[in-house]
Parts: structure tokens; sequence; C-alpha cells
């Protein structure tokens, strides 16, 4: 049996559901957890995190320098826990872990854009269209 997913939107869709799990081999799993971020959700975020690394400047290594829009997205996920994670470098130095937000669920990504939004909004970021989820 292949991996199947179900998104819970009607009676039949949940019959199915129950109905493979029912059949399911044993020492299957089975995972219900809330639907993770939308793509229109992703491609915001996108926009709002490139928007903020070409404005704002971050203290990088004791330097005020622009960081690319992944290195922004480690920092705001790292932020959006209010904690801070770093393992030690392969080579030396240290590295922060942000969270992946691959694995967010819609609220929590509606979160992290909230909070990038404030943080841009803080240090004067001008948004461009899309980053306000607006069309181009």
């Amino acid at each position: 049996m292949e991996k199947q997913v179900f998104q819970l939107v009607s009676p039949l869709v949940r019959r199915n559901a129950a109905h493979a799990i029912a059949n399911a081999p044993e020492g299957y799993r089975c995972e219900i957890r809330p639907k993770t971020r939308t793509l229109a959700q992703n491609d915001l975020l996108w926009s709002v995190l490139t928007d903020i690394s070409k404005q704002v400047e971050f203290v990088v290594n004791g330097e005020l320098i622009k960081v690319s829009p992944g290195e922004v997205k480690d920092i705001l996920t790292a932020g959006l826990k209010r904690e801070t994670r770093m393992a030690m470098g392969i080579d030396g130095g240290m590295v922060i872990l942000g969270q992946r937000t691959s694995k967010m669920t819609v609220r929590e990504l509606a979160e992290l854009i909230e909070l990038a939004h404030a943080f841009g909004t803080q240090r004067g970021v001008e948004w461009s269209r899309a980053s306000l989820g607006r069309d181009q």
C-alpha cells in the first residue's frame, strides 16, 4: 500500500479515510494534523522576505550587512517561537537554527507573515504589491 493523504473536506472523503485506516496493514501509521501552508501563503512569505532582505541590514559577525531572503527567514522563524537555537558549525562558528516553513500549518505561516510585516514596517520597509497580497 502506498502513502495516502486525505483532505477531510466532505463526508465521502472521511468515509474513504476511515476505510483506508481499517484496511491498512499492521504497523502502518495514521496521522491527523492541520493543513500545512498554502502555495499562496508561501509566495507571499517569499515576497515579504525578499523586500526585507533588500532594505534592512542585520548585524552578522559584528558587521551591519544585508542578508539573503533565506537568511531573513532563518532570523524570523527563530524569533517566531521566541527561542534561539544555535549549533556549532562543522568548521567552527555558530549557526542559528530556524524552523522549517514547509512543515508549518496555515495558522503558523500566517503568524510568521504577520511577524515579518511588523518587523519590516518597524524598519521602514516599502512593501511591493506582492508583499501586500496584491497581484503584480
